[in-house]
């Protein structure tokens, strides 16, 4: 559901039978998702099962209790919060489960692909091996594409607040084991304190092998870490990069390269990263030209899913059904998916839509 209007701020609001109609459309919607994380897409009842497979958690068990247990007041908080659900996945089973359920929430939203933000150094650091861990989610991957027909693709990520010694076990795992599904190279957690600079050695290692480069920033801090991600970790995809409306010549530079940003309204909003939905800078960067994705993020934590952000961008941006479509089509453009993928699932989108707005 779409956050408390009081809490959020006033974002323009259309009529309900617009709004029925168009959450409709939504949700039948072949989508792509682009910026959505393994532990942070795990919904109440994957969140539960896994705290009562580990009692001596302080995670709670009843997924009613976890709603407040996930009400942030900060971003640090945020980080907090979702550090002690990612020491619920203890065990390579934790890891399959986790994964293969996550597949399940995504079929329901009629997500076709994702790129799922996966940490594979919070997992070893508590003991699963490196091998375990790959196995797990590859295995998990392909039971659930079978059962769902979801295709998932992976994206390793570097833990920022973990340091160097994360940043080496990252690459190190995603060069040595390279599982099937790897496609992209990423850096997350926090930025204040966590300057990019520093892990350009195993970004230049990580696209030199062929990944490709798509850290955060741009989410807590200003534009400079948004640059810095282009100039120093060679970003292809900028997670969140919300500051990046706050400088007209960054703004021109992404239009300009094609450099998608993944937007994530409702993460923005929760974890105080933007104050209101009516301040999100997402309109700011679409009238700039840029390549503008829709995503999630934390799905579960942040009491939103893909359908919903969908909801509330196209409430920001003025669009209607064919504007939702465009949308959906700039995800599978800006993934990494391969040509005969994105035409598929492009024309998938067109068939959609066409058959929804015919007479």
């Amino acid at each position: 559901m779409i956050p408390d209007r009081d809490a959020l701020g006033p974002p323009p609001v259309p009529g309900k039978e617009i709004v029925k109609d168009l959450h409709a459309f939504i949700a039948g919607l072949p989508k792509a998702e682009l910026h959505v994380h393994h532990v942070g897409s795990a919904s109440p009842r994957i969140v539960s099962a896994l705290a009562a497979r580990h009692p001596d958690s302080d995670v709670p068990t009843d997924p009613e209790a976890l709603v407040d247990y996930f009400s942030f007041t900060d971003f640090a908080h945020f980080i907090q919060v979702y550090l002690s659900v990612v020491d619920l996945v203890r065990t390579a089973d934790d890891v399959r489960l986790l994964t293969y359920e996550i597949a399940r929430d995504m079929a329901r939203q009629n997500i076709r692909y994702a790129e799922l933000t996966v940490t594979p150094y919070s997992s070893t650091r508590r003991g699963i091996s490196d091998r375990a861990f790959v196995d797990a989610i590859e295995d998990a991957s392909i039971a659930a594409e079978a059962d769902f027909g979801t295709v998932l693709r992976w994206c390793f990520d570097i833990p920022g607040e973990a340091g160097l010694e994360s940043a080496e076990e990252t690459t190190r795992i995603a060069l040595d084991l390279r599982p099937e599904g790897l496609v992209s190279f990423g850096l997350g957690g926090p930025e204040i304190g966590v300057p990019r600079p520093q892990f350009k050695p195993y970004f230049d290692r990580a696209v030199a092998a062929g990944l490709h480069s798509v850290p955060h920033a741009g989410e807590t801090t200003g534009p400079q870490t948004v640059w810095d991600a282009l100039t120093e970790l060679r970003a292809e995809r900028v997670g969140h990069g919300t500051s990046a409306a706050q400088d007209p010549k960054l703004l021109a530079y992404l239009a300009e390269h094609r450099i998608p940003l993944e937007v994530c309204p409702t993460s923005n909003i929760a974890t105080r990263a933007v104050s209101s939905l009516a301040e999100h800078p997402i309109k700011q960067m679409v009238a700039a030209g840029v390549l503008v994705t829709v995503n999630s993020d934390d799905p579960p934590m942040f009491g939103t899913d893909l359908n919903n952000e969908y909801l509330v961008a196209a409430e920001l941006l003025d669009l209607d059904e064919s504007g939702v479509a465009a949308l959906a089509k700039n995800a599978v453009d800006a993934s990494f998916l391969d040509a005969a993928g994105k035409a598929k699932l492009n024309a998938e989108i067109d068939a959609y839509t066409m058959s929804w707005l015919a007479p």
